[in-house]
C-alpha cells in the first residue's frame, strides 16, 4: 500500500496498463496458461507443495503459543505435546518438512513458468519475424520490443510469483481466519469488524497517493526530455539565442514538479497520521480485549499471542490482495499485447531451415502488367498507377524519376513485401502467385542506398547472403566486390565488429560489405535501390566498380537518382507521381526534347 516515496527525486518508471477482468481477457489468459500444458505434471507438483507449504505455515503460532502456556504451566490440551522439548522437537520437524517442501515448490514453479515462458517468447518473436512489412510499417520498434521485454516479464512475474502468491495468501487468510475462530470467537469478530474497513480505506487512499506520485513522475519525464532536447540541439538554441525561452519552459516545468510533489507529500502525511491512529489503534483494541478476556480467564496467554500472530497473517494477507490482483491485471493487458501479435496473419514462410530451399528456379524474367498499388496504412493515396514493363533475364533496367514517384516501391513489389491492389507481377512468365515467397526471396537480392549491418563481424555479415558459405568463398565474394583491401587493412581483418547498424564503417565501406553479401547470395535480380547516392567521388567510384561485378549475368533493376550511372542500362524507365511516362534507352530518351528525362539530365549537367 503506497510504497513508493513522493518526491521530486524519484525516476520515472514505466507503468505498465491494466486491463479489467472479462471473459474475453479470460480466455487471452487461458490461451498462455495453455503454454503450461506440456508441464503440467510439476506445475500440479508445485500448486500442491505450495498449499502444504502454507498449511505448514499455519502451524507456527500453535507452537509459540502452545510453548508460552507450557512455561506457565498451562499446557495446551489438543495435539501438541505436554513438555516445551516435545513442542520444539516437533516444531523443528515440522519447520525441516518446510524446508523440504518451499524448496522444490519454488524450484517447480520456476521451472515450469520460465520453460512456458521461453515457448511463448519463441513463438511471438518467430510470428514477428514472418508478419508482412505493413505490420511493421504501422508499428514503431521500440513498441513491438516492449511487448517481448515487458509484456512478457510481467507475464513471467505472475507465473512464477503472482498465482503461487495468490494461492499462499488466500490459504493464510481463510486458515488465519479459522484458527483465530478457534482460538476465540470473540476475538475474531472483533478484528473482522475492525480490521478489514480500515484496510479497505487504506488501500483506496494508497491508490490515490500512487496517482499522484505517477503525475509527479510524468512531469519529471516532460523535464527529462526538455533536458534531453535542449542538449541534442544545442546548436539551433545558442544559433537562435533561445537560452532564455528555454530555461523558463524548464523552470516551469520544474516547479509543476515540485508542487505535485508536496501536494503528495501533504497528503502521504495524512496517510501515515491514518495508519498510526486508526489501523494501529484498532491492533491496541483488539489486544486490549484479548488482555480483558486472559483476565477473566476466558483465554491463555499463549492463545492471545497465537491470536496475534494469525491475526498478523490475516491482515498481511489482506493488504496483500489489492497489490496482487493489480499484477493480474497487467499481466491480462500484457497478455492481449501478446496475444494481438500471436493472432496475426504472418507471411507462408518457414522458420525452419530445411524448408526453406528453392522450389522453382527463376531465370530472371520480370514482367509488371498493370500494376497498380497503394500502401495499406495509406489506402487514398495510389502510388503506382497502370505500370507495365518487361526485363528479360540478364538485362539492366533503370528506374528514375523524381522522389516520391515510386521508383523503390516498385523494389519492395519485386521482392513481395507488398502485394498490388491490381495488375501481375510475373517471374518468367509465371504469376507471382505461383511461387512460394521463399523461392523468390532467395532468389532475388537487394543493395539499398542506406545499408544495414548487424552488429557482428564483417565475416557474419557478409556470410549472411550465404549460412553455408566457406572463408574461401566469403573472402573470394568480398574481393569481387572491392572490399578485401579495406577488411584486410583491420587488425582483426574479417573478424572485425562493425558496431551498431555498422557505425565503425564508413558509407562506402558499408556498400561493399553489402555487395559481397549479395554476390555470396548469387541471386537471378539484383536490385540497387540508390547504391551509390550518398558516397564520395572515391567511393562511388569503388562501389560502382564492384557493381559493375555484381550485375553480371543477372537481371538487374537499378534505381537511381545520378543519371550518370545509368547510361549504359538496356532499358530506361521513367516514373513521374507512380505512371511510366517515358521508356527508352539513354539515347532514345535525351533525343526526345519534351521528355523529363532530358529534363532532369540537364538539370543535373548544370549542377555539376
Amino acid at each position: 500500500m503506497a510504497r513508493k516515496r513522493l518526491n521530486s527525486s524519484n525516476a520515472p518508471e514505466a507503468e505498465l496498463p491494466k486491463a479489467k477482468l472479462n471473459r474475453q481477457t479470460l480466455n487471452n489468459i487461458s490461451r498462455l496458461l495453455s503454454y503450461i500444458k506440456p508441464y503440467r505434471g510439476k506445475f500440479i507438483a508445485a500448486l500442491f507443495f505450495l498449499f502444504l507449504s502454507s498449511l505448514v505455515g499455519l502451524a507456527f503460532p500453535a507452537f509459540i503459543g502452545g510453548l508460552i502456556d507450557t512455561a506457565q504451566g498451562k499446557p495446551s490440551n489438543g495435539i501438541l505435546p505436554s513438555s516445551i522439548k516435545g513442542i520444539l522437537v516437533l516444531a523443528f520437524i515440522v519447520l525441516f518438512l518446510q524446508a523440504f517442501v518451499s524448496f522444490f515448490r519454488i524450484l517447480w514453479f520456476v521451472n515450469v513458468a520460465e520453460r512456458s515462458l521461453a515457448d511463448i517468447r519463441k513463438d511471438t518473436y518467430f510470428k514477428l519475424i514472418t508478419l508482412p512489412m505493413n505490420f511493421f510499417s504501422n508499428r514503431r520498434v521500440g513498441e513491438l520490443n516492449s511487448r517481448i521485454s515487458a509484456d512478457l516479464s510481467q507475464i513471467q512475474d505472475t507465473l512464477t510469483t503472482t498465482i503461487a502468491e495468490m494461492i499462499r495468501q488466500a490459504v493464510l487468510l481463510i486458515g488465519g481466519i479459522a484458527f483465530m475462530a478457534i482460538i476465540s470467537v470473540k476475538l475474531a469478530i472483533a478484528l473482522l469488524i475492525l480490521v478489514p474497513p480500515l484496510i479497505v480505506i487504506a488501500v483506496f487512499f494508497g491508490r490515490f497517493i500512487r496517482k499522484i506520485s505517477r503525475e509527479a513522475q510524468d512531469k519529471l519525464a516532460e523535464s527529462n526530455t526538455i533536458i534531453e532536447e535542449t542538449l541534442q540541439g544545442i546548436a539551433n538554441v545558442k544559433a537562435f539565442v533561445n537560452e532564455a525561452f528555454e530555461a523558463a519552459r524548464y523552470g516551469k516545468n520544474i516547479r509543476d514538479v515540485a508542487d505535485i510533489a508536496i501536494k503528495g507529500a501533504k497528503y502521504r502525511g495524512i496517510f501515515v497520521s491514518f495508519i498510526v491512529f486508526c489501523l494501529f489503534g484498532a491492533i491496541v483494541a483488539i489486544v486490549g480485549y484479548g488482555c480483558v478476556l486472559v483476565s477473566h480467564g476466558e483465554l491463555k496467554v499463549g492463545e492471545l499471542f497465537k491470536f496475534a500472530l494469525y491475526a498478523s497473517f490475516v491482515g498481511s494477507a489482506m493488504g496483500s490482495f489489492p497489490d496482487l490482483y493489480a499484477n493480474v491485471q497487467k499481466a491480462v493487458g500484457a497478455s492481449e499485447r501478446v496475444i494481438e501479435i500471436l493472432d496475426e496473419n504472418g507471411e507462408e514462410v518457414s522458420i525452419n531451415e530445411i524448408n526453406n530451399v528453392i522450389l522453382q528456379k527463376i531465370e530472371g524474367n520480370i514482367s509488371f502488367n498493370n500494376v497498380a498499388f497503394a500502401y495499406p496504412s495509406r489506402p487514398e493515396l495510389t502510388v503506382l498507377n497502370s505500370i507495365s514493363f518487361d526485363a528479360t533475364a540478364g538485362q539492366k533496367v533503370a528506374i528514375v524519376g523524381p522522389s516520391g514517384s515510386g521508383k523503390s516501391t516498385m523494389a519492395a513489389l519485386i521482392l513481395q513485401f507488398y502485394h498490388p491492389q491490381s495488375g501481375t507481377i510475373s517471374f518468367d512468365s509465371k504469376p507471382a502467385a505461383d511461387y512460394t515467397l521463399t523461392d523468390i526471396r532467395n532468389q532475388v537480392a537487394i543493395v539499398p542506398q542506406d545499408v544495414m549491418l548487424f552488429g557482428g563481424s564483417i565475416k557474419e555479415n557478409i556470410a549472411y547472403g550465404k549460412l553455408t558459405a566457406t572463408d574461401d568463398e566469403i573472402i573470394r565474394a568480398a574481393e569481387r566486390a572491392n572490399a578485401h583491401q579495406f577488411i584486410m587493412s583491420f587488425p582483426e581483418g574479417y573478424n572485425t565488429i562493425v558496431g551498431e547498424r555498422g557505425v565503425k564503417l564508413s558509407g562506402g565501406q558499408r556498400q561493399r560489405v553489402a555487395i559481397a553479401r549479395a554476390l555470396l547470395k548469387n541471386p537471378a535480380i539484383l536490385i540497387l535501390d540508390e547504391a551509390t547516392s550518398s558516397l564520395d567521388s572515391e567511393s562511388e567510384r569503388l562501389v560502382q566498380e564492384a557493381l559493375e561485378e555484381l550485375m553480371k549475368n543477372r537481371t538487374s533493376i537499378i534505381i537511381a537518382h545520378r543519371l550518370s550511372t545509368i547510361r549504359e542500362a538496356d532499358k530506361i524507365i521513367v516514373l513521374e507521381k507512380g505512371k511510366i511516362i517515358e521508356s527508352g534507352s539513354h539515347q532514345q530518351l535525351i533525343d526526345n526534347e519534351q521528355g523529363l528525362y532530358r529534363y532532369l539530365s540537364g538539370l543535373q549537367f548544370e549542377l555539376s
